[in-house]
C-alpha cells in the first residue's frame, strides 16, 4: 500500500520561504510521477509542480522561477521548495503519486495522495 506523508509548511511572511517535503513509502511500478498540488478554503484543488520518474518536470505558471521540485529515488522522498512565497500562495499543500508514461497537472491523473500540509503567507 502505497502512503505519502508530507511535512514542512508553517507560516511565513511575503517574500519567505518554505520547504515542503513528501515521503513516499510502498510500491508504485515504473514509470511514475509525483507531483504537488495546493487548495485554498474554496477554492479547486490546482496542481503546483509534477516530477516524472525518467526525467521531465512541469510547473503552473503561477509558481514558476519561484518554486523548485525536485525527488531522491534512493529516499523515495519528493520536495518543494517554495521561495518569493506571496499571500496568494496561502493554501494545504498536497502530495500526490501517479504511475504511467504521461503525466499533468490534473488531480484525476494521481491515484495516491497525501494528507496535506498546511502553507500561510502573510502580507
Amino acid at each position: 500500500q502505497v502512503q505519502l506523508v508530507e511535512s514542512g509548511g508553517g507560516s511565513v511572511q511575503s517574500g519567505g520561504s518554505l520547504r515542503l517535503s513528501c515521503a513516499a513509502s510502498g510500491y508504485i511500478a515504473s514509470p511514475n510521477y509525483m507531483g504537488w498540488f495546493r487548495q485554498a478554503p474554496g477554492k479547486e484543488r490546482e496542481g503546483v509542480a509534477a516530477i516524472h520518474s525518467v526525467g521531465g518536470i512541469s510547473y503552473a505558471d503561477s509558481v514558476k522561477g519561484r518554486f523548485t521540485i525536485s525527488r531522491d529515488n534512493a529516499k523515495n522522498m519528493v520536495y518543494l521548495q517554495m521561495t518569493s512565497l506571496k499571500p496568494e500562495d496561502t493554501a494545504t499543500y498536497y502530495c500526490a503519486a501517479g504511475q504511467g508514461w504521461w503525466f499533468a497537472l490534473v488531480p484525476q491523473n494521481y491515484n495516491y495522495w497525501g494528507q496535506g500540509t498546511q502553507v500561510t503567507v502573510s502580507s
